[in-house]
């Protein structure tokens, strides 16, 4: 952790985020890992009694009032419990959290994000769908306007909580027509358990298991009007919000997931033995070990100044960019970290002796959700060649005539 981008109030917040880590039984890790807890309420409702979930909402609704550092600096030391205990803390907490802070009533913030935040219900995000995952347009879940309530349809899949949330927060149709502009086709609800919702399938996962992800039904599902998140047909405008909970948190979470692999690599190599020395004193094996501890640090440094970004309110075609690199930058440096650590532990390092394993094995998915980094690099290239040409003309200098034979024009040839 970088204490010195910490004020006193987030000093004390990080310790107190440290006591739970510390509070949680060993057995709870390993029963996730082996599936036989599904979703971890005991958990999340020790996090809530301790007033640690959505740290950056206003007090009257059960936060603390405080920043995006903050946030990041909560979701960092929560992931170093494994991947998925800060999954399953980001989603409710911080997702569904989000869009009813930003977008929803009064009426909602007092039912559903309260008692979420006190650790007394538990939520879920419903986007991902069987027939498409980053395409969000593409959304099949129908919900028909019956004059006092919606009944919504459809499938959800790889949904975070889908055994074990209380409420979901479903992306559906209400505009059939193919004419409508997409942007205003889909509207966002609050859907709670109940008749229609059925969980129909539990995943079998690589790694991250004990968040009950899983497949969610919903059949002729009656949702009130007053469980609209924002306005009907106004969906995009809460997923373009989610968006930095959901990737700016993800990578937040990555680095304290892979922090453990590089402690217990670290300790290991200053105690195992070859050639009658510990085999940190081989460099094969300690360059190995300082190049996790740099993209560890690197992914630390990326992780703040986004957050700082997003504080600070700046244009937000600059957030976008930044946060799309800073997800795919620190997932993607935080999985070569681990694979180093499993790399100096050599065979121990690929057996249950040691946690590296389960870490390797639980990072794989930060890639992969909350929009892939081919996604994230698609957003990056298109923010930056806007950002170029808006910027071009108030260059300090044409550093493309810095060339000693700059005035060749007939070589510069572009057809």
């Amino acid at each position: 952790m970088f204490d010195f981008l910490l004020n006193e109030e987030q000093i004390e917040l990080r310790d107190q985020v440290r006591e739970l880590v510390a509070w949680v039984p060993r057995e709870m890790i390993l029963a996730m890992d082996r599936d036989e807890i599904t979703f971890p309420k005991e958990f999340l409702a020790e996090a809530g009694k301790r007033n640690l979930m959505g740290c950056r909402y206003p007090k009257e609704w059960g936060g603390r009032g405080l920043d995006w550092v903050s946030t990041c600096m909560v979701m960092e030391e929560v992931g170093v419990l494994g991947y998925i205990f800060a999954c399953v803390f980001g989603v409710g907490a911080e997702l569904v959290c989000d869009a009813i802070i930003q977008h929803g009533t009064d009426q909602q913030k007092e039912r559903y994000v309260k008692p979420l935040l006190a650790g007394e219900m538990f939520a879920a995000e419903c986007l991902t769908e069987p027939r498409g995952g980053s395409d969000f347009f593409g959304t099949t879940t129908v919900a028909e306007d019956k004059g006092s309530h919606f009944v919504l349809s459809g499938q959800k899949r790889f949904i975070v909580g889908a055994e074990g949330a209380d409420y979901f927060l479903v992306y559906a149709r209400t505009d059939s027509d193919p004419k409508t502009d997409p942007r205003k086709a889909l509207t966002c609800f609050i859907v709670d358990r109940g008749p229609g919702v059925e969980v129909a399938y539990l995943y079998g996962l690589m790694g991250c298991r004990g968040g009950g992800a899983g497949r969610l039904v919903f059949k002729d599902v009656k949702v009130p009007k007053q469980n609209v998140v924002g306005s009907v047909g106004g969906a995009y405008a809460v997923f373009n919000t989610m968006m930095v909970p959901e990737r700016l948190g993800t990578a937040a979470m990555t680095i304290g997931a892979a922090k453990p692999a590089l402690d217990v690599a670290t300790g290991y190599t200053t105690r195992r033995k070859a050639f009658g020395q510990t085999i940190n004193q081989f460099q094969g094996v300690s360059f190995q070990v300082a190049e996790a501890a740099m993209l560890l640090d690197a992914s630390r440094s990326m992780i703040y100044a986004t957050a700082r970004a997003v504080d600070s309110g700046t244009d937000t075609a600059l957030t976008r960019r930044l946060i799309s690199q800073t997800k795919k930058f620190v997932t993607e440096s935080c999985q070569k970290a681990a694979n180093h650590a499993m790399q100096v532990m050599g065979g121990i390092g690929y057996t249950s002796i040691f946690p590296v394993e389960r870490i390797v094995r639980d990072l794989r998915l930060a890639s992969i959700w909350t929009g892939t980094n081919e996604v994230m690099n698609l957003i990056a290239g298109h923010e930056w060649y806007r950002a170029y040409h808006a910027a071009k003309d108030s260059a300090p200098r044409d550093f493309e005539a810095d060339a000693e034979a700059a005035g060749q024009d007939e070589e510069k040839i572009y057809e």
